[in-house]
């Protein structure tokens, strides 16, 4: 991968001094410089298998996508079979006189046995829609629901890449600032020790060492708000990634910090307005609106639909109540709503102002890419020229504080003079890599609102990333 000379330059800058300055994570990272911290492109990873976030919209597009099977299933043939089986029994409680005289048994008394009968049957049926207007434009909603969902889910994986980057950025933003305050603290202690010093052997005023001493309160207690914001925000990248990471690789000083190409806003805002997922997706949900409105209209239209039906049954039992039968029946049947109480003028009415609901959603979701981008755009363009002004106010900070330590020696300038320079000097060194870092996620954001990020983004940020000096977990005293 070619890099810009703009990256070269950056890494002459005096940052790196800080580290030099923050002797206890200088130590620390020297531990796990031999294995490295986990890279941008590893923490996606781990994203993509255990963000809930994106977890749950993969349910969701899976649930989402099943209507489409379930609204084709209206145009498609329908089979039910049916079966039932009986026994009955016949008694007779009194008795009868035989009244036959040409019987041997004529004025006998009988009992008459009790009848027990079996029956069974079972049924079939096919019924196929010919006409139904209402299930087609179903079906046709349920695709461009279909589609809708593809668009969410692709969406919903590309904003899992800007939260991946910033909560990493987040990371390497929370070490520039404990650098800087460490860097502030251990500078404020030796200017504290040279007063006292001074102060002893009466050079300075007592007002001095109790500047000092103020500031050198001060910067512990940034140096302390500062580590545990540390921490924090690698919970913040646990979250995400589902690990529990205690070391990220830091952001090499080559990474070239350039335009946004091409270099031309409105070029970038007709990719967006043609590539945008939200976009899209509002795109197909007006669509989806606008075909189901037509599915509840045609609930005035007839219906046809044609059905093949088999029916079977047997009675066993004697010989006078003994039957069988078979049939089988062809239908052609129509059916033509008339009045169902007024629900589909109501339906129809509901299905209309849904439709400029989707109209309205579409149009906002427009305007907010188009300016969203148009801002994100200026965003990176003022981001490349605030990295390089912040190189130059760290220049200008540090011959600045040279220039007041030396009044201070001969004496035209005091304490507080030299403090704020180094206070200056220090806040201008971490405006510089926040400066760096906004250009970074401001860069992505861009190519997420064109509807142009990638994955690819992140493994070109990884290959920028640098293993040998790892940003390691700062775990707060008395956790």
């Amino acid at each position: 991968m070619k890099r810009s000379s703009t990256g070269c330059l950056l890494a002459a800058n005096p940052f790196g001094r800080l580290v030099v300055a923050a002797l206890g994570i200088a130590f620390a990272a020297s531990l796990h410089a031999a294995e490295g911290g986990a890279s941008i492109e590893q923490l996606y990873g781990a994203a993509k298998a255990n963000d809930p976030v994106l977890g749950a919209a993969k349910a969701d597009y899976r649930a989402r996508k099943e209507g489409v099977p379930q609204a084709r299933a209206g145009l498609l043939p329908t089979l039910s079979m049916g079966g039932s089986t009986s026994q009955n029994r016949r008694s007779f409680p009194g008795s009868r006189l035989d009244i036959d005289p040409n019987s041997p048994s004529f004025g006998q008394i009988f009992t008459i046995p009790s009848q027990t009968s079996n029956s069974h049957g079972w049924n079939a049926r096919i019924r196929q829609p010919v006409f139904n207007a209402a299930s087609w434009f179903n079906y046709r909603r349920a695709q461009s629901l279909s589609v809708q969902a593809d668009h969410d889910l692709a969406n919903a994986e590309r904003n899992l890449i800007v939260r991946v980057a910033r909560a990493y950025l987040d990371v390497l933003r929370a070490q520039a600032r404990v650098e800087a305050a460490r860097a502030r603290e251990q500078a404020v202690k030796r200017q504290l020790e040279q007063v006292q010093q001074r102060f002893d052997v009466g050079l300075v005023a007592i007002t001095d060492v109790l500047e000092s001493t103020a500031a050198y309160d001060d910067a512990v207690v940034q140096r302390i708000q500062a580590d545990g914001d540390h921490d924090v925000f690698f919970e913040t990248l646990k979250t995400i990634t589902g690990v529990a990471h205690e070391s990220v690789d830091s952001l090499d000083s080559a990474l070239p910090i350039a335009d946004p190409v091409p270099n031309d806003e409105d070029a970038w805002v007709a990719r967006a307005v043609n590539s945008n997922l939200a976009i899209l997706s509002a795109r197909e949900g007006l669509t989806a609106a606008q075909r189901g409105h037509r599915a509840v209209r045609s609930g005035h239209l007839p219906t046809l639909s044609a059905s093949i039906s088999h029916n079977y049954s047997s009675t066993g039992g004697t010989e006078l109540i003994a039957s069988q039968s078979e049939a089988q029946s062809y239908v052609l049947s129509a059916s033509i709503p008339i009045f169902q109480g007024g629900a589909l003028w109501s339906r129809s009415r509901e299905s209309r102002h849904n439709v400029e609901r989707a109209r309205q959603s579409l149009q906002e979701r427009e305007s907010t890419v188009i300016r969203d981008t148009r801002n994100l755009f200026r965003a990176v363009v003022t981001d490349v020229v605030r990295v390089q002004a912040r190189i130059r106010a760290i220049k200008s900070a540090e011959s600045a504080l040279e220039a007041t330590q030396t009044g201070y020696e001969v004496g035209t300038r005091n304490i507080v003079d030299v403090l704020q320079a180094q206070q200056r000097l220090f806040q201008s060194q971490f405006d510089y890599a926040d400066s760096r870092y906004n250009y970074v996620l401001d860069m992505l954001q861009l190519k997420l609102s064109a509807g142009s990020l990638e994955e690819q983004d992140i493994r070109d940020l990884s290959a920028y990333t640098d293993p040998a000096n790892p940003v390691v977990r700062i775990v707060p005293t008395g956790r």
